[in-house]
């Protein structure tokens, strides 16, 4: 009984949380990806990386399901819908399983496979197969008993010779015994038999590599590794051979007496006598070449998944085209760099390894976000502009954006069309040199707009790699080799523009570079106490705060520098680490960590991302860190942050890492100049939120005073930017009681007032 109450607690408490999550965060997912797809009568049920999306067929609804509804950010292996229970499972490439319960929107996480003592690389789930209540799970090790009306796992099968672990790629019931496809021959045992754990229950078929195996009606088909379909014939006990596939096939199934067989350029469709009904190509389905994945069926439809652009619909019979059918989303969940701005959003997803190294060369093209949804600017149409690593809106023409590639130059996209390509033959920009006058490579990273409305790009590998695209068009170079150990090595990282005008880069090799045109000045900071006093001299990312302290992220660790204005007096300029205490003991802060992102936000204080441990908010100073999300305490889909960006009117946070992108709806606006806009959420209070209430389009400094309906104060702040947060307490007390609370706002001169009110309910 204790354990049925606390699972249902358990149960309770992940809605509520979930109930919280979508009032903070949100997710923007790539649903281009198929890695499976299941069924009922009704709907279509598919896994994309690692979200999931479903349509139903008779409402035409679509729902998506994403980490911030609960799911994890872990890549997706199989899927399998059980219309009897009413729950979908998903299965990961770590082993990690997650339940679906259709009837309440819960969703469970079961670990056990994770847990068990294997080798990691050994858990992934391939398949799922239901019989009699039971779902039999199969991994790369085994087999695995799931119970679908308990959720509990039962029995482990490892059934290789003497017991061994050995790939299980499918299983499916046929004639009262269960066959499973190996690595290892084709395996089979009773279902009724009650001593499947020990392997000599179950007998080699037949020998050989096999990934999949298949019961349609009387017919028991199986396809080996090499693409050659066979048909079991029970009177020999033996599979025998009909016909080899021109390539590998990658999914089987049958649905509704028809056997369906996906390879990555075609899927077959065949009855149950084998006979082929039907051959349907990628070239039928698109102009463009798409990779099939799998496909399934749902009345007179055919549903075929691709590994490029999601899902696509037709009649089964042929009488109609193909419809592509997913939800709106980015190209790609490895978004590599971002720009926000208070009305749109634009990504880009070429990358470059830990060496600045942009091989193998990606080709995906740019995206756009805003209230009309997104907006995917396909390879085809980008110029050529390949591993594009950086993307910047000009502040002054919001409709003027411009894509760093790491190899071909400086994309130009004007009114959402790409319109010219810079690169050595046509600006200032220059190809490296020392792979022969004949390869051209363009590296173009950082980018920022000063406040002339002048364009300065860093360009890679080069003798002298600062550059300004002019606001008439003109290219102009700047010599900063003299900074440089060896300019021709150097790669660069981010860069920003203080407000004198000064030039902060960060470099692989000469940590941060600091150039200001106005007297042709050189400087930097770099490894070494008397140098700079950075941790290393691969500085990644560099941010200037509302203080005029620049803050430096590194591959090993955090450095600021106390104040731009020193560029001017100081001929060495120093930064140094932030030292707090953690129980009582001085630490450094972020020690070690490998930065790749540093945004300020409206209240001065600073979004950090890393490369392996989330996303931290620390205050304006440093000393405290006010938020560390991570893939276990939010719903961020990984650890690996590639990029941050804030909407400054919105205060919405976008994190963008190597799983996907969401967002954090904090307090991260800037200060209004005015209170006609003062606006608070969420309002009214419910019992089930758990977050705090945020009062937002707030006066800078402003004085914020809560009171209950009689006036007794119950909490007083001023506030540093545009939003402040209340935790719904009287002074960090106790929580305060269900009423209607009046919040009074003042300017900082007493000049203007305002008044709201929000409910809270308990």
């Amino acid at each position: 009984m204790e354990k049925k109450f606390l699972y249902v607690l358990f149960l309770l408490l992940m809605q509520f949380g979930f109930a919280q999550n979508k009032l903070l965060w949100q997710g923007y997912f790539s649903y281009n990806q198929i890695k499976d797809v299941s069924d009922s009568p009704v709907a279509i049920y598919a896994a994309t990386d690692n979200a999931l999306f479903s349509k139903n067929t008779a409402t035409n609804i679509l729902k998506t399901v994403n980490t911030v509804d609960g799911l994890s950010g872990q890549t997706i292996s199989s899927l399998y819908h059980s219309e009897l229970f009413r729950k979908t499972l998903i299965g990961y490439e770590n082993g990690l399983m997650t339940v679906i319960n259709e009837a309440d929107g819960s969703i469970v996480k079961v670990v056990d496979i994770i847990n068990k003592q294997l080798p990691a690389n050994l858990k992934k789930i391939n398949h799922f197969v239901e019989h009699d209540g039971i779902v039999y799970v199969s991994c790369d090790f085994g087999i695995v008993q799931f119970n679908l009306k308990t959720l509990q796992f039962g029995d482990t099968y490892f059934i290789g010779d003497n017991g061994a672990q050995i790939n299980v790629r499918q299983a499916t019931i046929y004639n009262g015994f269960i066959y499973a496809a190996t690595n290892s021959g084709i395996r089979r045992a009773s279902i009724r038999n009650a001593n499947l754990v020990d392997y000599n229950q179950w007998t080699v078929v037949t020998g050989g590599d096999w990934s999949s195996v298949q019961t349609n009606d009387t017919k028991l088909i199986a396809i080996n590794t090499s693409g050659y379909i066979n048909n079991y014939d029970s009177v020999s006990g033996a599979f025998v051979g009909f016909t080899s596939l021109p390539e590998v096939a990658k999914d089987m199934r049958a649905k509704n007496h028809n056997l369906f067989i996906t390879t990555r350029s075609a899927v077959y469709i065949y009855d149950n006598q084998m006979i082929l009904l039907r051959q349907i190509k990628n070239s039928d389905v698109a102009t463009t070449m798409l990779s099939f994945t799998c496909a399934t069926v749902v009345g007179d439809n055919i549903y075929i998944g691709t590994d490029e652009n999601g899902l696509y619909v037709s009649k089964l019979s042929g009488a109609s085209g193909f419809e592509n059918m997913m939800p709106i989303g980015p190209s790609r969940n490895n978004i590599f760099a971002i720009n926000v701005t208070p009305s749109v959003l634009w990504a880009v997803y070429g990358n470059y390894d830990v060496f600045y190294n942009p091989y193998p060369l990606d080709s995906y093209g740019v995206s756009k976000f805003n209230t009309t949804g997104w907006l995917n600017i396909p390879y085809e149409k980008v110029l050529q502009a390949k591993s594009m690593t950086r993307v910047i809106v000009n502040p002054n023409n919001e409709n003027q954006v411009y894509a760093s590639s790491f190899f071909s130059g400086l994309l130009k996209i004007e009114n959402d069309i790409p319109s010219v390509l810079y690169n050595q033959s046509n600006s200032g920009l220059e190809t490296l040199t020392f792979l022969g006058p004949g390869y051209i490579d363009v590296r173009i990273n950082g980018t920022a707009f000063d406040k002339l409305g002048n364009l300065w790009v860093t360009n890679s590998l080069i003798k002298n790699g600062l550059k300004v695209l002019r606001t008439n068009g003109q290219w102009q170079t700047f010599p900063i080799s003299t900074a440089l150990i060896k300019a021709e090595d150097a790669s660069f990282g981010s860069m920003t523009i203080d407000k004198n005008s000064t030039k902060w880069v960060g470099t692989n090799r000469d940590g941060v570079i600091a150039f200001n045109e106005s007297t042709n000045t050189v400087k930097k900071i770099t490894q070494g106490l008397d140098t700079g006093n950075l941790p290393t001299p691969d500085a990644r990312v560099v941010a200037v705060d509302a203080k005029d302290q620049l803050w430096i992220g590194t591959t090993k660790g955090l450095r600021v520098l106390s104040n731009v204005n020193n560029f001017r007096t100081e001929n060495q300029l120093k930064a140094n680490p932030i030292i707090i205490m953690d129980d009582g003991l001085a630490q450094e802060l972020l020690y070690e960590q490998f930065i790749t992102a540093i945004v300020v936000d409206g209240a001065n204080n600073k979004w950090i991302g890393t490369v392996d441990s989330g996303v931290f908010l620390v205050s304006p100073n440093g000393q405290e860190t006010k938020y560390h999300f991570t893939i276990n305490n939010s719903p961020l889909p990984s650890n690996q942050i590639n990029d941050i960006g804030i909407n400054s009117t919105t205060g919405e946070v976008y994190i963008a890492t190597n799983k996907g992108m969401i967002s954090f709806k904090g307090i991260a606006t800037q200060a209004n100049e005015d209170l006609n806009n003062v606006y608070v959420y969420p309002n009214p209070v419910r019992p089930e939120f758990s977050g705090t209430v945020k009062i937002a389009g707030l006066l800078d400094k402003a004085n914020i005073k809560i009171t209950d309906i009689e006036g007794n104060l119950v909490y007083e702040t001023t506030s540093e930017g545009g939003t402040i947060e209340w935790d719904t307490t009287a002074f960090g007390k106790y929580k305060v009681a269900s009423g209607v609370y009046m919040i009074i706002i003042s300017a900082q001169d007493g000049g203007e007032t305002k008044v709201k009110k929000v409910m809270i309910i308990r």
